[in-house]
């Protein structure tokens, strides 16, 4: 009698594991373009060609929208500072699953110009 439940815990256990491990090897997989795509963010941003790196945070972001007939994009995001020049900027970097890039988000409110 408790064999189905034994088996029932084993495959969810299993299914949780095999979650963690695609989301890291999904993270894993998109953390160099995201390193670029801030250095060349960083670059323009504090007009510095000499800028390093520095990965803050990553996570697996889910979509807002899922449900039966509509869902939305699965992305990676990763928070990375850049330092150059005597000046630093963190950016919010975001990486859809499924595309081709990623693009960076500054720090701070968008301003109207």
């Amino acid at each position: 009698m408790f064999r189905p439940l034994a088996i029932l815990v084993v495959t969810c256990g299993l299914l949780v594991l095999t979650g963690c491990a695609s989301q890291s090897q999904f993270l894993d997989n998109n953390q160099s373009m995201a390193m670029q795509t801030a250095v060349n963010r960083g670059q323009f941003d504090l007009n510095c060609q000499q800028v390093s790196p520095v990965l803050i945070s990553r996570e697996v972001v889910q979509p807002a929208l899922q449900g039966p007939f509509v869902n939305g994009i699965e992305r990676a995001e990763y928070t990375i500072g850049v330092e150059g020049c005597g000046k630093r900027h963190s950016y919010v970097v975001v990486c859809p699953d499924g595309g081709t890039g990623c693009f960076a988000a500054g720090p701070g409110a968008f301003h109207k110009w």
